[in-house]
């Protein structure tokens, strides 16, 4: 392990070598902590991790911005965890897979959704984090189809959100998706149409005022990293939907050859749309000071 994979100071060096101004940061080895059975004891190990990111964040403030996990053992105990989030300087949630209570298309959940909205936290659901979607659940032939598999959780989430009519009744949620890649989204939104106008004469089913797509475009946004196909797909979806990662410091990061597969993937693209996939929309998404940072893309690029 690098060691800015537990030193913020250390991790600025790495940063400017592929030419990343800030990073949002997710929880690495706390995605498995998601699927752990024992609920009050994962609750535990997540509150320990919000305070250590706290000051792994600090030593790079301007630069590292952090989500915080929250184990949703009740909804009452995850609006506290928003709501200590917010004032420890977090900029969204990271939530499991699945809920202790319900699941969270329920109307219980619509108490945390307003508290979110409020607090202009987007909750962020990462692969890995559901049981089914693990790399140890159970699959059918070579082991690197339980790999293609993942991606399947990360569906269902959107599935149940917009299905259940989550966006209908919290149209300010902002819900991120993460690590799923994206060149999958436009013919996902299809399918939700499709399914919609197979139920009802004009797409509209009971819950919703609008097609399903639309609220995947206005409501759902997704990380994706060496993804090219979704580069060549924002002729097809919103381009503000896009946020593109380069998921360091795991093995399979773009790091630090970045630039390079950027200048590959995105020739197709104006510079605008550029911009927004690559800073905009995550400062955007997260509340983050991207005039603030600004500087140092343009000094990098100069």
């Amino acid at each position: 392990m690098r060691p800015c994979g537990y030193d913020g100071a250390a991790r600025a060096n790495y940063m400017d070598e592929d030419g990343i101004a800030a990073e949002v940061i997710y929880a690495s080895v706390g995605m498995a902590l998601c699927l752990h059975r024992d609920n009050e004891y994962k609750s535990a190990c997540m509150q320990a991790y919000n305070r250590w990111l706290e000051g792994f964040c600090a030593q790079l403030p301007d630069r590292l911005f952090g989500l915080a996990q929250t184990a949703v053992l009740s909804v009452d105990s995850a609006i506290e965890d928003f709501r200590r989030a917010k004032e420890m300087g977090f900029v969204g949630m990271m939530m499991p897979g699945h809920p202790v209570h319900e699941d969270y298309d329920h109307s219980d959940y619509d108490a945390l959704w307003e508290c979110a909205t409020d607090l202009d936290l987007p909750i962020c659901f990462h692969i890995l984090t559901s049981r089914e979607g693990s790399l140890f659940a159970k699959r059918r032939g070579h082991p690197l189809n339980g790999f293609l598999g993942i991606i399947r959780a990360v569906q269902d989430i959107l599935g149940l959100t917009v299905l259940g009519g989550v966006f209908e009744r919290h149209p300010a949620l902002k819900l991120v998706a993460a690590e799923g890649d994206a060149g999958w989204l436009p013919h996902y939104m299809y399918r939700m149409d499709h399914a919609a106008h197979v139920n009802a004469e004009d797409g509209i089913i009971g819950g919703l005022s609008k097609l399903p797509s639309e609220y995947v475009r206005s409501n759902i946004f997704t990380t994706f990293q060496d993804d090219w196909t979704a580069f060549r797909s924002v002729d097809m979806l919103d381009p503000g939907q896009l946020l593109w990662a380069n998921d360091f410091p795991h093995t399979d990061s773009t790091w630090p050859r970045s630039q390079q597969l950027l200048a590959e993937h995105t020739g197709h693209l104006t510079e605008a749309q550029r911009q927004a996939i690559m800073r905009d929309n995550t400062a955007r998404v997260f509340s983050l000071p991207a005039g603030k940072l600004s500087w140092r893309m343009d000094a990098k690029a100069a």
